[in-house]
């Protein structure tokens, strides 16, 4: 099943091209509100799996938005592939990996274009997201896909200036400008994914590939880190992570390398899908 947010209601894609709307096809039993789909998941997939419904939308690219457009918790998780880690400079975590939050106001959609920050240097994280469906609070690491709606394609885009300036790192802060948080193109539940836990990322600028990873090589996987955050944090329906970025960033090339305006980067995930956006 693969969930949209179609300027801003909640469809279900059925074909290529074509999306039926969820309050429409319930009755208004769901929806239209795309995040009140993940407060009610267990009724929604129970009524979806049943369903057929009739496609009464064609479908945007530039009407789609984040398919958890408001969750109540963006969370981050830093240097989760060890060539990441190594390539910025950082020892690969062993216990935990750095935490951090994205601030929901960086949040935007799959298509589009996205301001660079003057005198900035902005870089590209492509990572796989994670949509909370179940609460989750000290969950093991055996359980945690159970509690997960689906998978999207993210960016975590990050300003590096700004990420490096002080005498501690400005993790979410840098990371948090408009549009820097860009997911999409929808949410695909976990029985449509080839393999969960080894999927295909990359992204690439104006045709250029800059990074092509698999999520087999997470030191820590999907699953155990949601076990990790849910010991502390009780996540909630709808809260997105976004998983950990695979090497290849500007951060860590030689010479490095920012994002101009003008230049267009294109962002995948396997059995997801695309997001892409040019900076001005």
């Amino acid at each position: 099943m693969r969930i949209a947010n179609h300027a801003g209601r909640a469809v279900l894609v059925v074909s290529d091209g074509k999306a039926a709307d969820i309050a429409t096809a319930s009755d208004g039993r769901f929806g239209p509100d795309p995040q009140s789909v993940y407060d009610r998941w267990d009724a929604f997939t129970a009524w979806a799996a049943t369903a057929a419904p009739v496609p009464d939308v064609e479908i945007d690219a530039a009407r789609l938005g984040s398919p958890s457009p408001a969750p109540s918790q963006v969370v981050a998780i830093g240097l989760n592939y060890a060539d990441h880690a190594a390539e910025t400079g950082f020892e690969p975590p062993k216990d935990l990996p750095p935490v951090f939050t994205k601030f929901a106001s960086s949040i935007t959609g799959p298509f589009g274009e996205i301001a660079l920050p003057d005198g900035g240097h902005t870089d590209w994280e492509v990572e796989v997201v994670a949509v909370i469906g179940r609460t989750a609070h000290r969950v093991t690491a055996e359980a945690a896909w159970d509690h997960v709606a689906g998978l999207s394609v993210g960016q975590d885009l990050s300003e590096r200036i700004l990420q490096f300036t002080g005498e501690a790192p400005q993790f979410g802060f840098a990371k948090s400008y408009p549009g820097f948080a860009p997911i999409g193109p929808w949410l695909v539940t976990l029985d449509e994914l080839p393999d969960r836990d080894d999927l295909a990322l990359g992204c690439a600028i104006d045709g250029e590939t800059v990074q092509d990873g698999r999520t087999s090589r997470l030191i820590f996987s999907i699953p155990r880190t949601i076990a990790k955050l849910s010991q502390v944090l009780t996540l909630r329906p709808g809260d997105v992570i976004f998983t950990g970025t695979p090497d290849g960033v500007g951060l860590g090339r030689s010479p490095q390398r920012f994002l101009r305006p003008g230049e267009t980067l294109r962002t995948w995930v396997e059995g997801i899908g695309e997001l892409e956006h040019t900076f001005r």
